[in-house]
């Protein structure tokens, strides 16, 4: 019987049994990594109050930024590696191993040091300001000290998927988690340190998840295997890394640029509870689409691993059935939030003034929803298969190019409500121009496999 990990299982196994066997543990590792910053974001509501999750929302944009750092390594990683073992080449997928774990600890020495150092004059960047400014720099001060863990665990996750193990990369989210939540209440309650208390709980869970990664990779569990001769950097793999990791980087990092605008609007335009209102929404949103990014990453070694293989049957199945998955997911997603959006914002704080504006925001925010599916998807795609130009585009599709303008245009017409009708237009107008991308991309794949499954 062939191991559960056996990267030959991503061309022989039923598209419809492999996906879930990706993505379920994908999902569910994802779904844990946004319960706990749903839970984190409500204890610290309930301790600290309703300004202090404002403090949260402006450090969340830094935090994803340097994170994307890490996205971008791992994905572009995974995309060479998912193609060479799809292609047999097992020398080719170690050695990207070895060059990407060199390349995210370069980034992570290089980064750290300015995001400490200009903490207060980034977070003002930000949109931080009076009160919220106080309670950003206790948590940012703290927590920013968990990017170098977080970038290795990250990059790892996208490694391990990429040779078809979601259940360990699954793990991993869940340890973090659990560690989180079982620390939380025990440092921001039981210790009384509010908001540095949440930051410290983060700290601690994602060092300890470091070190089941660190057994994972020396337990001759994995396909790859690390060498540290591969650690000596090979320019051609670097480059197409980048290159193609450069769409998640630019998709997360235009988020949080995106961000600045929406927090310096929503201060301008509102209050600072408006931004608050916003750090509880990016919570909801956060939790909503996980189970449509765990789909996405079940789906992309699925395909690269296909492509790289020439099954083409495979990748058309693949894609069909994941863009199904996830818009009945994004419609379940957008009911819940249309009837339950009251009662979801209750459980962050009982701030009447939060709870209106959020409440609100919500049911705007998710008209277009179930158009997001084929948005993932089809970046994923593009990814996926190495084309990193129309992956990067797809990427700055949505936030930059249709939704920042937006941002821009709405407010001094229809006032804060024009920042969160914003949302829906963007993402019409983007799965317009992204179905027809995908339309393209299907004609020109070739209709058959070139060769028979192995």
């Amino acid at each position: 019987m062939k191991k559960p990990n056996d990267p030959k299982l991503l061309a022989n196994e039923p598209i419809g049994k492999l996906l879930s066997k990706l993505s379920v543990p994908a999902a569910m590792g994802m779904i844990s990594m946004a319960l706990y910053n749903v839970i984190d974001t409500i204890f610290i509501g309930q301790g600290a109050g309703a300004l202090a999750i404002g403090g949260l929302a402006i450090v969340f944009p830094i935090q994803m930024i340097i994170n994307s750092v890490a996205m971008a390594v791992g994905l572009g990683g995974a995309s060479i590696i998912s193609r060479a073992l799809g292609s047999n080449n097992i020398d080719k997928a170690n050695l990207t191993f070895g060059n990407i774990m060199t390349l995210i600890l370069l980034l992570s020495i290089i980064i750290l040091p300015i995001a400490y150092f200009f903490k207060r004059e980034i977070l003002v960047i930000f949109g931080a300001e009076g009160k919220i400014l106080n309670y950003a720099l206790d948590y940012y001060s703290i927590v920013l000290w968990s990017a170098p863990f977080l970038s290795f665990a990250m990059t790892s996750n996208n490694i391990i998927r990429a040779e078809g193990n979601a259940r360990v990369a699954m793990t991993t989210m869940i340890i973090s988690s659990v560690i989180n939540l079982i620390l939380d209440p025990i440092f921001i309650f039981g210790l009384d340190m509010g908001i540095k208390g949440a930051a410290w709980a983060t700290l601690i869970s994602i060092v300890l998840t470091n070190f089941y990664l660190l057994w994972y990779f020396q337990s001759g569990k994995s396909a790859l295997h690390f060498y540290f001769k591969n650690m000596r950097i090979n320019p051609q793999i670097i480059w197409e890394t980048i290159s193609i990791g450069a769409s998640s980087f630019a998709r997360h990092a235009t988020g949080s640029f995106v961000a600045i605008i929406m927090n310096h609007s929503l201060m301008h335009y509102g209050s600072e509870m408006a931004v608050a209102a916003y750090g509880v929404i990016n919570r909801v949103m956060m939790f909503i689409f996980m189970p449509i990014f765990g789909v996405t990453q079940g789906f992309m070694p699925i395909v690269g691993y296909n492509y790289g293989a020439k099954h083409f049957d495979r990748v058309r199945e693949v894609i069909k059935l994941s863009i199904y998955t996830t818009t009945l997911m994004a419609i379940g997603g957008m009911l819940i939030i249309l009837v339950f959006s009251e009662a979801i914002v209750k459980i962050f704080s009982n701030d009447a003034e939060l709870l209106k504006i959020a409440s609100e925001a919500l049911q705007l925010i998710v008209l277009a929803f179930p158009l997001i599916g084929v948005q993932i998807i089809v970046a994923g795609l593009y990814q996926s298969l190495g084309k990193a130009l129309p992956s990067l585009f797809l990427s700055l599709l949505r936030q930059v190019v249709m939704l920042l303008p937006l941002i821009i245009l709405l407010p001094p017409i229809y006032g804060i409500n024009g920042i969160w009708i914003a949302f829906p237009i963007s993402d019409v107008l983007a799965f317009l121009v992204t179905t027809y991308m995908m339309f393209g991309l299907m004609k020109k794949m070739p209709k058959h496999s070139e060769i028979v499954s192995q």
